[in-house]
């Protein structure tokens, strides 16, 4: 492995252009890009340890080379970034701790991250099997001590195992549910990004069902206590901890087999710095996180759990905009979770006529694609003895006519006209803002959405008599 991943150094251009600016200067490769090269990844974020000069004078000296942003990350710690210009590449540069490579080294995460490359030498340095692990598939941690100095590195493990796939020893499952309260320390905003790279990856199952294990998922978020209370029922064939991780693994293996105009849709980076897949995993995770404060018991012993979605969607936002998530990320996921149910009840209430799926699709917008495919995951996700086949092919076929729908006249579609504003609705009742405003405001989009309404003389009557 190690004569590949040399072949690959020296054939990276940005990486040669470094070892020639260094001359005579120790510079290593170490971490993420090592790693990455390894897995057959692409790299934009290069990580180098400058040894016997210093780093913040290197790192500016390289930026005028490279024609890059110097920025200047943590002074404190000597860490200083470099941002090319095609603004994709990025060079982190410090100086080793305590001046030795060992003990730098020493103090990472995983020992698959802690392999480092002498540029001068073209040599590996590989204190911690790195190699080994990466040969192996397995993930292992330096130290336990590693772990319990920075905490976010408790959430790390499960998100480097999202993106390579590799196993997690019981062991250090047992060690990271021994410390797992202190995930609690980290910024939010830290626990926010690790969280959305374990959602990015190929295999979020696998790393969410040992987050589970681990105990960690209830402390990042304990609403999941509730969720882990709810059992299999004569509709679902899982407990509901297990639905919702069937439910990303469903959404997953809808976009693996989804055509190209699909996965672009859910590959475009439309919020938070991730795909929309990767909300849509973590949205088609939470999506039924109501369920435990609506369920009902009836005397011929069937669970019910009504209006779970409008309760889910109403709790999901304190609980994401404490882990800082921005205000259009939590608008996507709580409509996921609010209109989860929604385009099969209308199949099943409503048929599918051109007017209701085009009220369906007025009401959706842009989440029409992602609202289907939450749908049918929530759908194949739920195989309790009540569901039969033919529910499921109905529901499945009722709700790939609506996408097949959508995708054909969707380049058509114009916005519906904004037939009043909130001033003139206000000015109308003679009110202020206030919750009856917003009401007013989404009846009015309700009847435009049925084609009940379309002019202003129409939208005024319609406000008179509300």
């Amino acid at each position: 492995m190690s004569s590949q991943i040399t072949n690959k150094i020296k054939s990276d251009k940005l990486i040669q252009q470094i070892k020639t600016f260094a001359k005579n200067t120790k510079v290593l490769l170490v971490g993420g890009v090592i790693r990455d090269f390894c897995l057959g990844k692409e790299n934009h974020d290069k990580d180098i340890i400058v040894v016997e000069k210093d780093a913040k004078i290197f790192a500016q000296e390289l930026a005028k080379e490279l024609d890059a942003t110097y920025i200047p990350l943590d002074e404190i710690n000597h860490i200083y970034r470099l941002v090319l210009r095609d603004k994709i590449n990025f060079i982190d540069i410090t100086n080793p701790i305590e001046n030795s490579l060992q003990k730098d080294l020493e103090r990472r995460d995983l020992r698959m991250n802690a392999i480092a490359y002498d540029l001068q030498d073209d040599k590996f340095i590989d204190l911690f099997s790195g190699f080994k692990d990466l040969n192996d598939e397995k993930i292992n941690i330096i130290s336990e001590q590693n772990l319990i100095d920075d905490p976010l590195r408790l959430l790390r493990i499960f998100r480097f195992q999202a993106i390579t796939g590799f196993d997690i020893d019981e062991n250090l499952i047992k060690i990271v549910k021994q410390h797992k309260n202190l995930i609690n320390k980290p910024a939010k905003e830290r626990i926010n990004y690790e969280l959305m790279k374990l959602f990015s990856g190929n295999y979020t199952v696998k790393a969410l069902e040992n987050l589970d294990k681990s105990g960690l998922l209830c402390e990042i978020l304990p609403i999941f206590n509730d969720v882990k209370k709810v059992p299999p029922n004569s509709h679902h064939h899982l407990p509901l901890i297990g639905h919702s991780i069937e439910t990303v693994r469903q959404i997953q293996n809808f976009y693996k087999i989804a055509n190209k105009e699909v996965k672009n849709h859910l590959d475009r980076i439309d919020f938070g710095g991730f795909t929309r897949l990767a909300h849509l995993k973590l949205a088609g995770f939470m999506h039924d996180i109501g369920k435990f404060s609506c369920w009902t018991i009836e005397d011929t012993g069937r669970h019910r759990f009504i209006k779970h979605e409008l309760v889910g969607a109403d709790m999901c936002k304190p609980i994401l905009r404490n882990l800082k998530f921005s205000k259009k990320q939590i608008e996507y996921i709580e409509a996921m979770i609010r209109y989860h149910i929604y385009p099969s009840n209308i199949i099943v209430t409503e048929g599918l006529s051109d007017k209701t799926k085009m009220r369906y699709i007025r009401r959706m917008g842009d989440n029409v694609i992602d609202n289907i495919i939450v749908a049918m995951s929530d759908r194949l996700s739920a195989r309790g003895e009540a569901i039969t086949d033919e529910i499921v092919r109905n529901n499945i076929t009722g709700l790939q006519s609506l996408l097949k729908y959508y995708l054909e006249v969707k380049d058509t579609l114009k916005p519906l006209p904004k037939l009043l504003s909130g001033e003139e609705i206000m000015k109308i009742k003679n009110i202020k803002p206030s919750k009856e405003l917003g009401e007013i405001i989404d009846a009015l989009k309700e009847a435009q959405f049925n084609g009940d309404i379309t002019t202003k003389e129409q939208a005024t009557k319609f406000v008179e008599k509300y």
